[in-house]
């Protein structure tokens, strides 16, 4: 299989020099193995003709058979085109082309009977069809069955490359390639062990499936085939950086840890927290490098458990640091853990990019004589210039604010590789998680502390703003505070959506009593930390704002929201914002405005929102909305990988099998870790012959040739 990735696809009979180009730059397809594995996006089943009159505007492509009436021309210059009228024994519909009309309109004669193909529209009263494929009927010829239809752009369609075109090049491949040069990418063990199709059936059969059970089967064996070779990836590289990277032990849990829990901590840890403390005090307990992944929800307690895993770093004789995407969060996080620290003689400093020079003289002082216990602050606290005496650990928030590379910086702080603990209030799919930040172990805490009062979210209309407006002055009158967001900066005369600069003059007018602040991401920062500042003291009542606050204001006196246009937000992103809210004592209020004429499926997502405040049942179906391209930050923050089958929010099972997979092999196989085994699994069902390790490994090697290489940076 390998060597078809050589075989540029110039070659290819239907190719040459120009169209190897154009295929190239559109659709990245450069060689034999690249056009192989380019699917259809979607299928359509022609093993049906249907009638004019059977026409219906949500239908997909569809076939008709029929004959040519006339032709006719109209239009002059660009605004030219030929008009078939076209019948199929009973009705009549319009077959428009705007363009090739020299070719086509001697091309089709009236008396013959043909086939088309494409997808029907109603236009001034009249079914019409344009461009469609064109076919002369052959009765003795089966109807094609399940037909592929490839992704195009606009560019290959003005070069008449269709995807009609595409199809007849891969058939072209498939003529020239006998089976044995489509040598199967998985082992032979996999296929018997997991009943899967061979490699040359399943692409066959992805391009020219011969039914609907053909075509599941095969989708089923490239899923697998995507996903196996994904986890074997992380895999590999998070076992060589957690074999060939030693950690710092911990062995004991001391007097800063003990006092603090016992004489300071005002509550009952939730049996989440607990659960999850035990996870991170076993991780450092084994002498390797603990890299784990805290996920919870806005209120569910993060912060403490990080403070008390920097205490476990403290009593054992190590520093800690925690690093925040944002000043603001930077400020608080201080705060908190400065009342805490100072409660127990822990010192806890500040580093922000607005650090004055003379306090950053004294901080790297107190870093480097271990004066200094734990360090706050932004990408700061992993310039150069920062050293530690002895850093044992670093806490990174919101980790899809940052990526790799800046989490590998961390590791390079001190003489051995401190443990790593990442912090994320964006419920992540488990099945994203495993697959995105493979190489870290992942922490849940699904518990929000005993008191903690869930957010009403409502969903409401233009017509029902003046008792959205009332809830306001309500919550306002009774000393609290609000936010509104809105998607836009400034008003846009293309576009429908409300605006901060309209919404800032409105909600003045609407509320003069009160101050009202803004904030948006084009400000300078002075400029947006002043009106937060402003804000978090309550100096004023109001914030109008963007997406900004998403992440990084804490203000528990703030009880009502309103998201303006949320119908043009996603799931997880209007869930985040609702965790501005509900931080206080007080009854909280989300409300999602939106236009009374949404579609079907937006009421229905936006009605999820109003229903639970559970952040994974969230992100579980946003992402099935969605798709997991548009979760934020994940391709930045974990592996880059690029699916062509597998769908993350759909293929959880197939996910699970290929990772059980992929982890039997790994411990049974000791020549395809970089590492060795680090388990021991003796178990026969695993054990791969030396041609099948081959095969893992070179299609490993190809297939992640040009990705991040963890290796690198340990």
């Amino acid at each position: 299989m390998h060597t078809l990735a050589g075989y540029d696809i110039k070659f290819l009979k239907g190719v040459g020099e120009q169209r190897a180009k154009l295929l190239a730059s559109e659709l990245d397809i450069r060689t034999f193995r690249d056009m192989l594995y380019t699917f259809p996006v979607r299928y359509v089943d022609r093993s049906r003709f249907y009638r004019i009159s059977e026409f219906t505007e949500d239908m997909p492509l569809v076939q008709v058979r029929g004959h040519f009436i006339r032709f006719s021309q109209e239009g002059e210059g660009a605004k030219k085109r030929l008009i078939g009228i076209f019948s199929d024994g009973k009705s009549m519909m319009e077959v428009v082309w705007f363009s090739r009309i020299k070719q086509i309109s001697g091309a089709y004669k009236p008396a013959v009977e043909y086939v088309l193909f494409g997808k029907p529209s109603f236009f001034r009263g009249a079914w019409s069809m344009a461009h469609p494929e064109v076919d002369i009927y052959d009765p003795t010829k089966p109807p094609h069955g399940l037909r592929g239809i490839y992704a195009l752009t606009e560019n290959l369609r003005n070069k008449q490359i269709t995807a009609r075109t595409i199809g007849k090049l891969i058939e072209n491949l498939f003529d020239n390639l006998r089976q044995k040069h489509i040598g199967d990418t998985l082992p032979q063990e996999i296929i018997d062990r997991l009943k899967l199709m061979p490699l040359h059936e399943a692409l066959l059969n992805m391009h020219f499936p011969r039914s609907h059970d053909s075509l599941k089967a095969a989708r089923e064996r490239m899923k697998f085939e995507e996903l196996f070779y994904v986890e074997m990836h992380i895999l590999r590289y998070s076992r060589e950086r957690g074999d060939k990277i030693p950690g710092i032990v911990f062995p004991r849990i001391g007097k800063n840890f003990t006092d603090f829990y016992s004489k300071v901590l005002p509550f009952q840890l939730t049996g989440a927290q607990k659960r999850v403390l035990r996870e991170i005090r076993d991780d450092m307990r084994t002498g390797r490098q603990m890299n784990r992944l805290l996920q919870g929800d806005v209120g569910c307690g993060k912060t403490l458990v990080a403070f008390m895993t920097m205490l476990m770093a403290t009593d054992n004789g190590y520093q800690a640091c925690i690093m925040a995407p944002t000043e603001i969060l930077a400020t608080q996080h201080f705060e908190n853990l400065n009342e805490w620290g100072q409660r127990i003689g822990i010192c806890v400093r500040l580093l922000t990019g607005s650090t004055r020079q003379s306090e950053r003289r004294m901080i790297h002082e107190g870093l480097l004589d271990g004066s200094i216990h734990i360090l706050v602050g932004t990408h700061a606290i992993i310039e150069d210039n920062v050293r530690y005496r002895n850093l044992g650990l670093a806490v990174i928030d919101e980790q899809h604010r940052f990526g790799v590379a800046q989490r590998a910086r961390m590791w390079k702080k001190s003489r051995m590789a401190p443990h790593v603990l990442v912090m994320t209030a964006t419920p992540i799919p488990r099945t994203l998680a495993m697959t995105v930040y493979g190489d870290l172990e992942v922490s849940v805490i699904d518990e929000l502390p005993p008191g903690r009062k869930p957010v009403e979210t409502l969903l409401r209309y233009e017509e029902q703003r003046h008792s959205v407006y009332s809830l306001v002055g309500r919550e306002l009158k009774a000393g609290r505070q609000a936010y509104i967001v809105y998607p836009l900066v400034h008003e846009n005369d293309k576009s429908s959506l409300k605006s901060l600069e309209e919404g800032y003059k409105l909600i003045c007018e609407t509320f003069p009593s009160y101050r009202v602040c803004f904030v948006h991401g084009q400000m300078k920062p002075a400029e947006k930390d002043f009106q937060m500042e402003i804000f978090v003291s309550g100096q004023a009542q109001i914030m109008v704002a963007t997406t900004v606050i998403e992440v990084g204001v804490n203000v528990p006196n703030a009880s009502v929201m309103i998201i303006e246009n949320a119908e043009r937000f996603g799931l997880s992103q209007l869930h985040q914002l609702r965790g501005r809210v509900g931080r206080g004592a007080d009854k909280s209020f989300c409300i999602l405005m939106s236009h009374p004429n949404i579609g079907k499926d937006t009421r229905k997502r936006l009605s999820i929102m109003t229903e639970t405040t559970d952040g994974f049942l969230i992100s579980e179906a946003d992402m099935k909305i969605r798709g997991p391209g548009d979760m934020e930050g994940t391709q930045q923050s974990g592996i880059a990988f690029n699916l062509r089958v597998a769908d993350l929010a759909r293929d959880g099972q197939i996910i699970s099998i290929a990772r059980e997979e992929a982890i039997g092999i790994l411990d049974s196989n000791p020549s395809l870790s970089c590492a060795g085994p680090n388990r021991h699994n003796e178990s026969q069902n695993y054990r791969l012959s030396p041609q099948s390790i081959s095969i893992v490994a070179k299609e490993l090697d190809f297939r992640f040739r040009n990705t991040y290489d963890w290796s690198r940076i340990s």
